[in-house]
């Protein structure tokens, strides 16, 4: 049995490595040395800044987390050893419930995301060729749109 719970300070270190073992299955396209230079704005930024959601097993330990800025999901990671079990899933209709329709950026080179999200409902608003940092990733710019008819 999971629960989603607001992430606590002594999270820190397991969403890290958490999000290292992600990024590490999922992101191909980084190098380890892009990865590494990641951690801090991970660790001290992201962590830290954000509006941290935790997916946990029954003991508590984290499973998965998301980040939020407002409206705007910034981070969503599962570890590897539970992806596809609809953790993400969960993680997502938390996230709608308190926010409402949300917007993310996925990058490019990962179209398993990207597949992620458009099944969730999200919808292509744009495109940049840099990442929010200016590196070479491009990222795709999704947010679910408002029906019409409703």
């Amino acid at each position: 049995m999971t629960q989603i719970r607001p992430a606590a300070p002594a999270d820190s270190a397991a969403l890290l490595a958490l999000w290292l073992r992600s990024v590490r299955a999922t992101h191909t396209f980084l190098s380890e040395a892009d990865i590494e230079a990641l951690i801090p704005a991970v660790r001290d930024g992201a962590l830290v800044m954000l509006e941290v959601w935790v997916l946990a097993d029954e003991n508590g330990q984290p499973l998965g987390f998301m980040g939020l800025d407002d409206t705007k999901l910034e981070a969503l990671f599962i570890d590897p050893a539970h992806a596809g079990h609809g953790g993400g899933s969960a993680l997502i209709a938390h996230a709608l419930t308190l926010k409402g329709p949300l917007s993310v950026d996925v990058n490019e080179q990962n179209p398993d995301a990207l597949g992620f999200y458009r099944a969730k409902g999200f919808e292509i608003t744009g495109r940049s060729e840099t990442d929010s940092d200016g590196r070479p990733f491009p990222l795709i710019h999704l947010a679910m749109l408002p029906t019409t008819g409703n």
